[in-house]
């Protein structure tokens, strides 16, 4: 069962941001090559392991793969909390339900740095509020606040949106905006610069950082990495986006003004079917002026950080939490 979970737990993730559907053409699938030796041992054989195991055919319900997301957040959630010795907290911020994970001697949010997740799973599932968040605050000393946004389809755009609105303006009524850092891995990445876009349009000041993982920032077209190593093929962005078109602004960020972005840290891989979108948001960002920073792994999948139990997670992890912690001490009270 967890095996399986897991399995489907991954082809969350893959299929987690807003993207076109696959077309049906054939594909030259590179997930199916051999992997390079730039792998860990550790990855090659996590990788191998998914590879083995076929998907279910046809996929179970929605509320059957939450039930299976949940299960695997629980789980690894569990055994993360252990290791990093954090205290997770269940609440509400603004009327919206959260998850709040402490590190080791922190008691509470106060008016210090905090950082603000917006969790993967396709805009659907939850498939990231304790495995994108607990390594991230333990490695960085600073609380993070997952947001349990409403899902699709019951809740098309722009409830996920208005719901992290809501709670990023309740935290910086106690803190300035730069004292906020907010990121987000697959779904959660589009969602986090939507978030940034919507205060932009909004003149409202910028966070202090921006965490933008494996994520689209335009959802109105298909990169590279997407022709020749596919997702899924699980269409989302029709029920998320709902009537507003794919090249909105806010929707698409990387249709609208990204001068303003704060300085932004976006990590991906060479196996992963979102590395092209990810990397035309880089340079997007970086053409107008943002301090915007791509880290690129070499041969894993699609947020492997999130749920893979490898020595490159431990790294991509350690990255992202000295990118918030340095960002974040900058902006600091005297």
């Amino acid at each position: 069962m967890i095996r399986q979970t897991m399995l489907i737990f991954a082809a969350l993730l893959a299929a987690a941001t807003p993207t076109l559907a696959q077309e049906a053409s054939k594909v030259q699938n590179m997930q199916d090559w051999p992997l390079p030796e730039t792998v860990s041992p550790e990855g090659r054989t996590a990788v191998a392991a998914m590879a083995a195991q076929k998907m279910p055919d046809p996929l179970p319900p929605v509320e059957e793969i939450r039930k299976f997301a949940d299960m695997m957040q629980a789980t690894l959630g569990a055994q993360l909390e252990k290791r990093h010795a954090v205290r997770i907290e269940n609440s509400t911020i603004a009327g919206v339900p959260v998850r709040i994970v402490y590190p080791k001697g922190v008691t509470g949010l106060g008016d210090g740095p905090v950082l603000l997740n917006l969790h993967g799973g396709g805009f659907a599932v939850d498939s990231g509020s304790l495995t994108e968040t607990i390594p991230v605050a333990a490695r960085s000393g600073l609380p993070v606040v997952a947001v349990l946004y409403r899902l699709t389809p019951e809740h098309p755009y722009p409830a996920a949106l208005d719901d992290a609105l809501a709670v990023y303006q309740a935290l910086e009524k106690d803190r300035e905006a730069s004292r906020i850092g907010v990121f987000g891995t697959s779904a959660g990445a589009g969602l986090s610069g939507q978030l940034v876009a919507k205060l932009t349009s909004m003149g409202k000041p910028m966070p202090g950082a921006l965490g933008y993982f494996s994520g689209n920032a335009d959802a109105s077209v298909k990169g590279d990495s997407e022709a020749w190593m596919p997702g899924p093929g699980f269409d989302w962005i029709a029920t998320y986006a709902g009537k507003t078109p794919l090249t909105d602004p806010i929707l698409s960020p990387i249709h609208g003004d990204v001068s303003r972005f704060p300085p932004t840290l976006l990590v991906t891989s060479t196996r992963d079917f979102l590395l092209s979108p990810t990397s035309i948001f880089a340079r997007a960002l970086t053409e107008q002026g943002v301090d915007a920073r791509l880290v690129v792994f070499d041969g894993l999948p699609h947020a492997f950080w999130a749920y893979m139990d490898i020595p490159e997670s431990d790294q991509a992890n350690e990255l992202i939490a000295r990118f918030f912690k340095d960002k974040l001490s900058k902006t600091a009270k005297k």
